[in-house]
């Protein structure tokens, strides 16, 4: 995601950092973790922007394809310094509690992105990244030949800027993005939910549960814990009082069969 250019005239009460950096990331994600150190070892000054601080939890599913792990391995990633599961087989079940089953060709292997996110946020400090933490970027621009990013007190200058953030965040806002102005509708209104649970299910097996207007999906991480992730639209919420409790007894976890979570 690129950044585009917003209308400036004054920084009131705010202090231009003096060093000019070759690449300002904004967004501590996967994507700009990658992205850095592989900037910072190509040799360029870069400076990485992250509004949480690591570790952090992140609602998502935390299957990764084999595939990555080349990729992964390359950055620095201790994988034989972990006993992670390994994930080969796939369940897919109904709302009707029908199941099906299948082997996965390449497979996964389950690990959180709380151990996944922190491990590359070292990787990236030791590679030479400028790393801040607990730091949100409220706006950018380009200014004389150079990109501006302003914090709540500072401002980043860098020679290029990558916008590595999730969709609908705080610039996208300010920049009236045309996705942002769209009024939410049935399809886009979601609520997303994730737990770290302890489960007797097998480890070698992501299953994906569907219910009503929803899907719930388990596997294996680190430590022996499961990720428990669903997503659901949220008036599903609005059935139950806004309860998040409410709506995983009445319409995830129904007696029924009409959900099988």
């Amino acid at each position: 995601m690129g950044f585009q250019v917003a209308d400036h005239s004054t920084l009131l009460n705010m202090q231009t950092k003096t060093q000019l950096y070759d690449v300002a990331v904004a967004g501590g994600g996967l994507a700009g973790l990658a992205g850095s150190i592989l900037l910072a070892r190509a040799g360029y000054k870069v400076v990485l922007l992250e509004k949480n601080h690591y570790p952090f939890h992140r609602v998502c599913g935390e299957y990764i394809s084999e595939e990555s792990r080349p990729f992964l391995t390359k950055l620095g990633v201790p994988f034989s310094e972990w006993d992670l599961p390994l994930i080969r087989n796939l369940v897919v079940t109904a709302p009707d509690g029908s199941a099906l089953e299948s082997r996965l060709d390449m497979g996964g292997f389950g690990l959180s992105r709380y151990l996944l996110d922190a491990t590359l946020a070292s990787i990236a400090r030791t590679a030479g990244v400028h790393l801040m933490e607990d730091t949100r970027v409220s706006d950018t621009w380009y200014e004389n030949g150079q990109m501006k990013l302003r914090l709540s007190m500072d401002v980043i200058t860098a020679r290029v800027a990558v916008g590595s953030f999730g969709k609908r965040s705080n610039l996208d806002v300010k920049w009236k993005r045309n996705f942002v102005q769209q009024k939410q509708g049935k399809l886009n209104n979601l609520l997303g939910v994730k737990y770290h649970v302890k489960a007797d299910l097998p480890s070698d097996t992501i299953a994906l549960h569907n219910f009503r207007d929803g899907y719930c999906g388990v596997s294996q991480i680190e430590n022996g814990l499961y990720c428990l992730c669903y997503l659901t639209n949220a008036a599903n919420l609005g059935l139950c009082n806004n309860s998040i409790r409410q709506m995983e007894d009445r319409i995830l976890g129904s007696k029924d069969r009409k959900s099988v979570v």
